[in-house]
């Protein structure tokens, strides 16, 4: 999407967990599958752990749940200005708070989640578009 809007040189994506039981891992087999099938090559990311200067180095820390979201407020440094969300409060068209953890269920919970994902982050790029200012060229920061 960033990419498409002519925006990837200047919005930085990243993702982590709060957890360290996955470090250093591929995504899941079946998540990875949904995403090829979508266009999106999830091969090379490996899982990482979120660390302090997360919290200085992005303006936004999106949780995919309650329970990471809390995790992720009891790490920020009370100077840490970034903003803490549900990622899934970026979305139009979904009629769910957070986003499932498809892991034990079927294929196609993959398929479902990133349909959430997606209209999240549409949602979050229009915000950014509307809430930041924009240079001649791209966004700012």
């Amino acid at each position: 999407m960033l990419e498409e809007a002519g925006l990837a040189d200047e919005i930085q994506v990243d993702s982590a967990g709060t957890g360290d039981w996955h470090i250093g891992h591929s995504p899941d087999q079946r998540a990875q599958a949904a995403a090829l099938r979508r266009g999106y090559d999830l091969s090379g990311l490996r899982a990482r752990q979120v660390c302090s200067t997360d919290f200085q180095n992005f303006d936004y820390i999106l949780a995919m749940d309650n329970s990471n979201l809390k995790d992720l407020r009891a790490l920020r440094g009370p100077q840490d200005q970034c903003e803490l969300a549900l990622f899934l409060n970026y979305a139009t068209d979904a009629d769910l708070p957070e986003v499932p953890d498809p892991y034990y269920g079927g294929d196609e919970g993959f398929d479902d989640v990133l349909d959430l994902v997606e209209d999240a982050a549409r949602g979050l790029l229009s915000h950014i578009r509307a809430n930041h200012l924009l240079a001649s060229d791209g966004a700012e920061g």
